[in-house]
């Protein structure tokens, strides 16, 4: 398989992170290398990921898409794994990436879901049935296959390395999992495993207007990407083209029939 890096945004985050550091620092298969993206954090967050043996990585473009997008660019692995600062991931999360991705279908990607903590059982209910199940079960309809969950993922590093010019990375207006979902190319394909679980915090949804900028932001994401490819010409296009993942060698083909040129 290669080599996992571990990916991790954080703007002012410290205490979470030092959680989701140390949940990393258990996993049964230990991560090759995990990065810290310090977004311009004024707390411990730079201290917090150093102590805990990770790379700090600077993005002073705030936004979650810029903070991923940069980590991203930086990171070596061969297979680039994201977590949120606020993530706590299951001792055998990487194991399970690893495993998955050597499938035979060879996905792109590969995401799981989140079990909330925090605040009521009510809050942590509203945050994965109506939220996050929305998510999937709405946008996986839209795209003809299943969404990426930012806090939960993998995507093969050289995938990204065709993304990276494509998607709307220097914005902190959308989503970026729905965004990467979106841009994901002619070939690229998505796996929800069920078994790749990590806790979420359930903070963003410990008030209504939390949960409306949540929610309007994913309409407003939808509004940015619905002009630019059409969702039944995106899914057109997405079927007349084959899954060009091959075990040794470059995963997609730059060239191949199929591909959709696109410059945003």
């Amino acid at each position: 398989m290669g080599t996992i890096s571990v990916v991790i945004p954080s703007l002012n985050d410290a205490g979470y992170l030092a959680a989701c550091l140390d949940a990393l620092a258990r996993q049964t298969r230990p991560a090759d290398e995990v990065i810290v993206v310090d977004n311009g954090s004024t707390d411990d967050t730079t201290a917090v990921a150093r102590a805990a043996g990770a790379r700090v990585v600077d993005e002073p473009l705030r936004g979650i898409w810029p903070a991923t997008a940069a980590g991203f660019d930086a990171a070596s692995g061969d297979l680039l794994a994201r977590l949120d600062a606020d993530s706590v991931p299951a001792p055998d999360w990487i194991a399970e990436i690893e495993r998955r991705m050597r499938g035979a279908d060879r996905p792109t990607v590969v995401t799981g879901s989140g079990q909330f903590y925090g605040g009521n059982a009510v809050l942590r209910w509203i945050a994965h049935n109506i939220y996050l199940g929305s998510y999937f079960t709405v946008i996986g309809a839209l795209l003809g296959h299943p969404p990426v969950f930012g806090s939960n993922y993998a995507i093969r590093r050289d995938a990204w390395r065709r993304l990276r010019d494509i998607v709307h990375r220097d914005r902190a207006d959308v989503h970026d999992d729905l965004d990467l979902s979106w841009w994901l190319q002619p070939g690229m394909t998505v796996v929800r495993e069920h078994r790749l679980i990590v806790g979420v915090s359930a903070r963003p949804f410990s008030s209504v207007a939390g949960l409306a900028r949540r929610v309007g932001m994913g309409f407003h994401t939808l509004a940015v990407e619905w002009p630019e490819w059409p969702p039944l010409e995106r899914r057109a296009d997405r079927r007349r083209a084959p899954h060009h993942g091959t075990a040794g060698g470059p995963a997609f083909d730059a060239d191949a029939d199929g591909e959709r040129p696109l410059a945003v």
